[in-house]
């Protein structure tokens, strides 16, 4: 290591340079081959949580009956397939989101499709719910051998009319049932056309209250959280938070990615030519959080919220959770700042407590 280099900075001069000269989706899938088959051999999973792994009582969290470890988690998106649960438990996080997965295998919208804004410390992307069905990734849970906790996070597919999107819920439900800690009701991607709409009152607790119920039906319930936008109006939070309350949803999840480009850096012809796509990162730390403070202020000091999004730093991190977050997630600050991030978070809270 060269001198003055700390270990968290590794990441960022050697290995992020590379990584971000190549298209992203490419990187993607490329970092998740080499995980993949680097953990295969003795010795490195064991290394990597020798390396980002950091255990201490005071972060332990209970939410819904769940005992998370850790309050940083691994957000949706990024293992959509739950293809590499165990290795990326090895990186210290506290719980891991699978999805968003849908009954039925699809592409996604067409590429590219994943964008990088280097000087917003912000990614775009107008994936569409690519998956390879809920059925593909219930045979790989099955097979897992970490004791992370697991969320699943469902959605409908593309064409699938909002009057049907319970049965995809459903569908969905039913098959990662067993193999889930919790559930997460995708209604809030501004990339598959239509799927905010299921967002506004009526067909929300429509939707909320019918998946509650199929938990309720099972001998053990698991909780049932729902995934919201950051470009909701006052109004409609406040409807969102009657209906949590109304239908008893275990907890909510704030926020999905944003379709504002309001205050970014990159400039307007690179956004035009990126095209549609919901931004995550840095720039919607703000507004994630003013949602997170308006609802722990209408939903009371004990109702269970999971904060993402601009989860960049140790500050960021504490920000959420003085917003009124109880965990945490990351995703575009996984990527930009590499894995030591969890263990610098955890050590911070610890440090603050």
């Amino acid at each position: 290591m060269a001198p003055g280099v700390r270990k968290s900075d590794m990441y960022k001069i050697f290995v992020r340079p590379l990584l971000f000269l190549f298209d992203p989706e490419a990187v993607h899938h490329f970092t998740f081959r080499f995980i993949r088959v680097a953990c295969a051999l003795p010795g490195v999973r064991w290394m990597l949580r020798t390396l980002y792994n950091y255990q201490h009582p005071a972060l332990k969290r209970t939410l819904f009956g769940i005992t998370f470890s850790n309050p940083v988690g691994l957000a949706a998106g990024f293992d959509k397939d739950a293809k590499l649960i165990d290795e990326l438990a090895c990186f210290g996080f506290g719980f891991i989101e699978i999805g968003t997965l849908t009954p039925k295998a699809q592409p996604g919208n067409e590429k590219p499709r994943l964008f990088r804004l280097k000087d917003d410390g912000a990614i775009i992307n107008r994936m569409g719910f690519n998956n390879g069905g809920v059925s593909a990734a219930v045979e790989r849970l099955k097979g897992r051998k970490s004791k992370v906790i697991v969320g699943g996070n469902i959605g409908k597919n593309k064409l699938t009319p909002n009057e049907n999107a319970f049965d995809d819920y459903k569908i969905c439900f039913e098959a990662l049932y067993p193999y889930v800690d919790y559930f997460v009701l995708n209604v809030s991607s501004p990339n598959t056309p239509g799927l905010r709409e299921l967002q506004e009152k009526e067909p929300l607790k429509k939707l909320l209250a019918g998946v509650k119920a199929l938990s309720e039906a099972k001998e053990k319930p698991k909780p049932v959280l729902l995934k919201i936008a950051p470009d909701l109006t006052e109004t409609q939070l406040q409807d969102i938070v009657e209906i949590l309350l109304d239908t008893k949803t275990d907890g909510v999840i704030a926020t999905n990615t944003t379709i504002s480009r309001d205050g970014l850096q990159t400039g307007a012809e690179q956004l035009d030519r990126i095209g549609n796509g919901g931004l995550s990162g840095k720039p919607l730390l703000k507004r994630s959080n003013e949602v997170i403070s308006f609802l722990r202020s209408k939903l009371g000091k004990n109702y269970p919220i999971i904060g993402v999004g601009g989860v960049m730093s140790v500050d960021d991190a504490v920000d959420k959770i003085n917003a009124g977050a109880d965990l945490v997630q990351l995703y575009t600050g996984f990527v930009y700042e590499g894995p030591s991030i969890v263990k610098r978070i955890n050590e911070a809270l610890v440090q603050r407590n």
